[in-house]
C-alpha cells in the first residue's frame, strides 16, 4: 500500500506532501490544475525514464519518494532478499533527477537500476491508464485472469514442475540419441581398428620384448661360439683357468703361515674360483638354452612387422601406447551398447513424464473451460452496468500443443454491437472501452488474488451517469480489500471515495504552482457539487453531490 507521496521540483510542483488512505482514494481538480503530473512523479518511482524538462529549478535536483507498507507481502520481501535489500515493514523508494537528466533510483536507501525498481513496484502497484491496456489483448494475461479464477495456481504450480522435468528429460534424450547417431558413424571404423589391436593381441612392452629376441636369435650361432670356448677355457681346456687357479692356491698354500697376507689372498683366489666355476656352470646352461629356431624367428617377424605397421598407422611410439588406444576403442564400443540402454531408460522416463503432464494439463483444461462460460457471463454483466449495454465478451479455449502452461490457447473476443462477430479485444476495442472492461475484469479477479495497489488514471473517459455511478460502485467494493487511487472527472465517481484529494493551481507574481489537499466532508460536497453544475453551484447540485456521497 502507498502511504505516502512526497514530490519536489517537478513539472509545476514545487513541493507537495500526500497521504493516502488504504481504501479508495479519489483525485479530482479543474483541468490542467495538474493531477497527471501527480500521475506522472508516481510513475518515476515505478520505474519510468527520467527527463530533466520537468525540473522547475534547474538549480536543484528533482526528488520523488513513495513510502510503502508491504503488508508482509511474501513477493516483495523475497524480492528483497534475493536482491539483498534491506527488509523492514515499511518500504521507501525514491528516484533523483539532476539538471543535466542524470537519475538515480534507491531502495531503502540502497542504490537500484531501473530494472530493479519496475519489477518491486510492480509487486506493490497495478497503474492502470486509458491507453495502458494493451496487455489485456495479451495472451499470457488473458491465460493468467482465467487461471485465476479457475483456482489453478497449485495445479498449474505442479504441472510446471512436471513440464520442465519433461523438457529437460527430453533434451537429455535428444543428446544421447544425437550421440548414439555419432557413434555409429564411427562405429565401423572403430571395430575395424580395434580388430587389428586384438588380433595382435599385444602385452606389455611385447614389441620390444620380441625386438630384443629376434636380435638374440638372429646371432644365435656366433652367441654359441662364445659360450662354447669361454666354458671351454674355464673347464675344459689342456690348461682350464679354474684348474689354474687352483693351482695357485696349492702353491701359496705351503707359505701362508709365514705371512698373514698371503692367507688374504689365498682366501679371495678360492672366491674367485668358486665365482668362475657358477660362471661357467652358467654360460654351459645358456649355451644349451640359444637353439636357433627359423620358425620362431619367421614368427616373431611377423608380429613386429604388424606392431610397427600399427605403431605407424597410430603415431605412437611403444606397445604400451598402442595397448591404451585398444583400450579406448574397446571403452568407445562398449558406450554404444550402454547408449541403446540409457536411451530405452530414458525414453522410459520421458514418456512417464509426458503421461504426468498431459494428465496435469487435462485437469488444468477442464477448470479452465468450467470457467470460461460463467467468466465471460459476470463481465458481460459488468458491462451493461458500466454503460456498454451492447459489449460483449467471449472466452475462446482452444486446445494446442502442450507447452508450459498446459495444453490450451486462450482468446478474449469482443463484440461491441452485438453483431455477433467476436473478434480479438486487441482489434475491435476502442481505448475506453478497454478501460472499463479491465475495470471488470479486475474486479473479479480482485475476488480470487491479491492484486497490489490499483491505479486509475481517467479510467471514466466517455461516461457518465448511471454508467459512472456503477463505475464508482466497482471501485468502491474493490477498495474493501485493496487500495485503490483514481483520478476521475465524474462527480458519481469522487462520491464514493473513501479520501477525496483535490489538486489545483495557486498563482503567484512569479509563477503558477500545483498543489494538493485533503476535502473534509463540506468541501467533497462543494466539489461534487461543482462536478455536477460549474464553478457556483446550484442547491440542487448540492443536494445531489450529499445524496451521490449516502
Amino acid at each position: 500500500m502507498l502511504q505516502h507521496l512526497h514530490i519536489q521540483n517537478y513539472a509545476i510542483i514545487d513541493e507537495i506532501d500526500i497521504q493516502f488512505s488504504s481504501a479508495l482514494n479519489i483525485i479530482t481538480g479543474e483541468t490542467g490544475a495538474g493531477k497527471s503530473i501527480v500521475m506522472g512523479a508516481l510513475s518515476l518511482i515505478l520505474g519510468e525514464r527520467a527527463d530533466s524538462n520537468v525540473l522547475i529549478d534547474a538549480t536543484k535536483k528533482c526528488f520523488i519518494e513513495g513510502v510503502f507498507s508491504i503488508d508482509k507481502k511474501q513477493a516483495v520481501i523475497s524480492f528483497l532478499f534475493e536482491n539483498e535489500l534491506d527488509n523492514n515493514n515499511e518500504l521507501i523508494i525514491r528516484r533523483e533527477i539532476a539538471s543535466n537528466g542524470k537519475s538515480r533510483a534507491f531502495i531503502n536507501d540502497t542504490p537500484a537500476t531501473l530494472q530493479q525498481l519496475k519489477q518491486l513496484t510492480s509487486l506493490l502497484v497495478d497503474l492502470h491508464q486509458q491507453f495502458d491496456t494493451l496487455e489485456l489483448g495479451n495472451d499470457d494475461f488473458q491465460r493468467e485472469v482465467i487461471d485465476a479464477l479457475a483456482d489453478n495456481n497449485i495445479l498449474l504450480a505442479e504441472y510446471k514442475q512436471v513440464y520442465k522435468q519433461f523438457i529437460d528429460c527430453k533434451k537429455e534424450l535428444q543428446a544421447l540419441q544425437l550421440q548414439k547417431q555419432n557413434f555409429q558413424k564411427e562405429l565401423d571404423y572403430n571395430q575395424f581398428l580395434f580388430d587389428e589391436l586384438n588380433e595382435l593381441s599385444l602385452k606389455e612392452n611385447e614389441l620390444e620384448d620380441l625386438d630384443a629376441e629376434l636380435k638374440m636369435l638372429s646371432n644365435s650361432e656366433g652367441i654359441k661360439t662364445t659360450l662354447s670356448k669361454v666354458y671351454f677355457d674355464l673347464k675344459e681346456s689342456e690348461q682350464p683357468i679354474v684348474q689354474t687357479i687352483k693351482q695357485l692356491i696349492n702353491q701359496l698354500q705351503s707359505y701362508s703361515s709365514y705371512h698373514t697376507n698371503i692367507k688374504t689372498i689365498i682366501e679371495r683366489l678360492q672366491i674367485a674360483n668358486i665365482e668362475l666355476l657358477d660362471i661357467a656352470g652358467e654360460v654351459e646352461t645358456l649355451n644349451d638354452d640359444i637353439v636357433y629356431d627359423e620358425n620362431r624367428i619367421n614368427i616373431i617377424n611377423d608380429k613386429i612387422s604388424l606392431g610397427y605397421k600399427l605403431l605407424k598407422k597410430h603415431n605412437v611410439q611403444t606397445t604400451n601406447e598402442l595397448i591404451a588406444i585398444q583400450t579406448e576403442l574397446e571403452q568407445k564400443l562398449q558406450a554404444v551398447l550402454n547408449i541403446d540402454t540409457a536411451i530405452l531408460k530414458k525414453e522410459k522416463e520421458v514418456s512417464a513424464l509426458l503421461k504426468q503432464a498431459n494428465a496435469l494439463a487435462v485437469s488444468i483444461s477442464n477448470n479452465r473451460q468450467k470457467q470460461s462460460l460463467p467468466f465471460a457471463k459476470q463481465v458481460n454483466e459488468l458491462l451493461f452496468k458500466v454503460g456498454m449495454p451492447n459489449a460483449q465478451l467471449k472466452v475462446d479455449v482452444k486446445e494446442c500443443t502442450l507447452n508450459q502452461f498446459g495444453k490450451d490457447e486462450i482468446s478474449f473476443l469482443f463484440d461491441a454491437n452485438k453483431s455477433n462477430k467476436f473478434e480479438p479485444i486487441r482489434k475491435v476495442a476502442s481505448g475506453g472501452e478497454l478501460s472499463r472492461l479491465m475495470l471488470c475484469i479486475k474486479y473479479l479477479v480482485a475476488q480470487k488474488i491479491d492484486l497490489p495497489t490499483l491505479i486509475f488514471d481517467e479510467i471514466d473517459t466517455g461516461i457518465s451517469g448511471e454508467a459512472a455511478k456503477q463505475v464508482g460502485i466497482i471501485m468502491k467494493q474493490l477498495s474493501n480489500n485493496r487500495q485503490i487511487i483514481c483520478i476521475t472527472h465524474q462527480p458519481q465517481i469522487a462520491a464514493k471515495a473513501s479520501q477525496h484529494l483535490f489538486v489545483y493551481k495557486n498563482a503567484t507574481s512569479e509563477k503558477v504552482k500545483t498543489n494538493i489537499k485533503v476535502l473534509n466532508n463540506e468541501e467533497r460536497i462543494t466539489a461534487i457539487a461543482k462536478m455536477l453544475s460549474g464553478e457556483n453551484p446550484t442547491n440542487t447540485a448540492i443536494a445531489s453531490a450529499k445524496e451521490m456521497m449516502l
